[in-house]
């Protein structure tokens, strides 16, 4: 045997040890990249279902996994920090990005804000990093990837000091960002973001009706039927989820189909805002390059609260049978993933409707597979669309129509406030309607204080003795203006010759300081968005009463209906045109009909047969093609009551 060399000995042992080195760097960044179950040939191993699974063309190879390996296992090293800082600069290192700036470092003199809290700004984290910190309830489902779009935020100040927005989150206008995507580069000013998913609770509220329950979901032994169709085993409860999708806010509720009992009411800021915050912007949206985000952003944020539902009462999403779903009929079509150009369009009509008017379909009603929608409730549980009346005026007046008394001699006016006005006039002999596209003002667009009807907005105001006194929501400190409030401010600045009819201040300021200590302000060019937002719901009511030659003392009973509509003072609103002069004992506040009419709707099958005759009764008349439309447009542009003597 030949004697060993030592120092060739020593020279292959280092060389090994560097072979495995690499080897074993390798394989950590792997590990915390790539998913544990895909191997060398990027085949998927897994024995469970995953979205990333794709089947190949070559049979032998089976699933591959299709996910550009950005994994994110943070949850992993959760109990250990420590680790979490080396993985990350591990990362950053092998991509030849800039180290995250230490933890221990000296803080950056800004502030990161939500709502009411803050935190110190770190350079190099996340907004997700920072809503963590604030216990910020920020939605994902992909690990904070940017797959899911779920983690939407508006950024309303600091959004200069973000990092260029990644090819995720291509689809989102400025102002808004995925908050795993947006990192913060520079500390040289404060950081505030919102959700798209605040709690607007002002827009639950609705007078309730008893409803015999008659569903489509029931029992018959140990099986679960729909339509008379099994669909499952009995779990221990039937449940059905009704919602009203508003242009502004969504309100959604569990019930007990056996029982007709109401389980769990939530409602939240639709998560479309990022499509523009009226119906003729998101349809646009959605005609160009991000086609289906809007109705991914929607199915997404209902399934985070259905979860959200379903840990608040003990129920199972798999014991949820049936969804109705009401809404104009742009956000009704979004839903269903439909084409909504032509609602876009003249003769501004949906799919469905097109289809009826050329003889193709009976309703204008749709029935889908939950399944279909992705929606995480029982796997054969079906999603009912409510009908539409025409044009614009979509399932959610139809469904507020139900619940009224409509069938009766006395004359009726319905006006559902909201980003796209509904108006309905008529009794048992006649029905008309009228959509009003009156846009954001008054739901918290476009006024620069103005905002939904939150807590910390502002519901009502006074001016006493040279300054406004205020209620908020939640008794909160004052962060902006919801819509009663705004109503209330327009009436109270004529009432003290604060602002001329046509929005003009009396001193010639462009901007009032409303109230200096919180910093709130009302300018003139919020008092003209609000000026044209008032003057579509003033052009629809006063053109449907002259349409049937009525003045306000023929009205029996306006029903206001709508997003701030309950909590508005009557009195104010006609003082500056937002309602016709109708005597204000003859106006009856029903809140949110259409989230009552989804879950009457929900619990009667003979309601649906009702609704499909109703809605093919109703007229429906354009407000655009009256003559004289212009003039009456511009008189309503004016703060001061309606011209009785158009009435008439």
């Amino acid at each position: 045997m030949n004697p060993i060399d030592k120092s060739e000995y020593e020279e292959r042992l280092k060389r090994m040890n560097g072979i495995l080195s690499e080897i074993v760097e390798h394989a950590q960044v792997q590990a915390y990249e790539r998913c544990p179950y895909r191997d060398a040939q990027d085949r998927c191993t897994a024995k469970f279902g995953c979205r990333h699974q794709r089947r190949s063309d070559q049979s032998d190879l089976g699933l591959l996994c299709s996910h550009n390996g950005t994994f994110d296992y943070r949850t992993a090293w959760e109990s250990n920090p420590a680790e979490v800082a080396v993985m990350r600069e591990s990362l950053r290192t092998a991509k030849g990005q800039p180290p995250i700036a230490a933890e221990d470092s000296a803080p950056a003199k800004s502030y990161t804000r939500f709502g009411d809290l803050e935190c110190v700004t770190h350079i190099g984290k996340s907004i997700f990093d920072h809503a963590d910190l604030l216990q910020a309830p920020v939605p994902t489902s992909c690990g904070r990837t940017g797959y899911c779009h779920e983690c939407i935020v508006q950024v309303r100040q600091g959004e200069d000091l973000l990092s260029a927005p990644t090819e995720a989150e291509a689809f989102l206008g400025d102002g808004y960002r995925l908050a795993c995507q947006a990192i913060v580069e520079t500390a040289e000013q404060d950081i505030d973001f919102a959700l798209l998913r605040r709690s607007p609770q002002i827009l639950t509220a609705r007078q309730e009706r008893d409803v015999e329950p008659d569903p489509l979901v029931t029992r018959e032994g140990d099986q679960v039927l729909y339509d008379g169709e099994v669909i499952d085993q009995y779990r221990s409860n039937l449940y059905g989820l009704s919602i009203d999708l508003g242009s502004t806010t969504v309100v959604a509720e569990l019930v007990d189909l056996e029982t007709g009992v109401s389980k769990y009411t939530t409602s939240f800021e639709n998560p479309q805002r990022f499509g523009g915050s009226d119906i003729l912007n998101r349809i646009s949206y959605d005609a160009g390059e991000f086609h289906g985000e809007l109705h991914r952003a929607m199915i997404n944020t209902l399934n985070s609260e259905i979860r959200a539902m379903c840990a608040q009462t003990g129920a199972s999403r798999h014991e949820i049978y049936e969804i109705v779903i009401v809404g104009n009929s742009t956000m009704r079509d979004l839903f269903f993933d439909l084409d909504v150009q032509p609602i876009g369009v003249r003769p501004y009509k949906s799919t469905t409707e097109l289809a009826c008017l050329d003889g193709k379909r009976e309703s204008t009603s749709l029935l889908e597979s939950a399944r279909k929608l992705r929606l995480l409730v029982n796997k054969n549980a079906r999603v009912f669309g409510a009908p539409l009346i025409a044009s614009h005026v979509g399932a959610d007046t139809a469904a507020a129509l139900m619940t009224l008394p409509h069938d009766t001699d006395e004359m009726m006016l319905l006006v559902d406030i909201g980003t796209n006005t509904e108006v309905v006039i008529g009794n048992r002999d006649r029905l008309i309607a009228a959509s009003c596209p009156a846009g954001p003002a008054f739901e918290g667009g476009l006024v620069k204080f103005g905002m939904p009807g939150c807590e910390g907005a502002i519901e009502s105001l006074q001016y006493v003795d040279g300054e406004f006194t205020f209620k908020t929501i939640g008794g909160k400190t004052p962060v902006g203006i919801c819509g009663s409030g705004l109503v209330d401010l327009l009436a109270e600045l004529r009432r003290h010759q604060l602002m001329t009819p046509k929005g003009v201040f009396s001193n010639k300021l462009f901007e009032l300081k409303l109230l200096p200590t919180h910093g709130i302000t009302f300018s003139r060019q919020d008092a003209s968005h609000l000026a044209q937002a008032k003057a579509a719901n003033y052009c629809g009511q006063l053109i449907l009463m002259r349409a049937l030659g009525l003045g306000p003392d023929k009205i029996g009973r306006l029903y206001l209906a709508g997003g701030f509509a309950n909590y508005i003072d009557p009195a104010a609103a006609i003082e500056i045109g937002f309602l016709a002069p109708i005597p204000t004992e003859r106006v009856v506040k029903i809140g949110n009909a259409a989230s009552q009419g989804a879950r009457e709707l929900l619990l009667s099958s003979r309601q649906r047969q009702d609704l499909e005759a109703l809605v093919k009764s109703v007229e429906h008349i354009e407000l655009e093609t009256t003559p004289d439309f212009f003039e009456v447009f511009v008189e309503g542009c004016q703060f001061k009551p309606m011209l009785v003597d158009e009435l008439n």
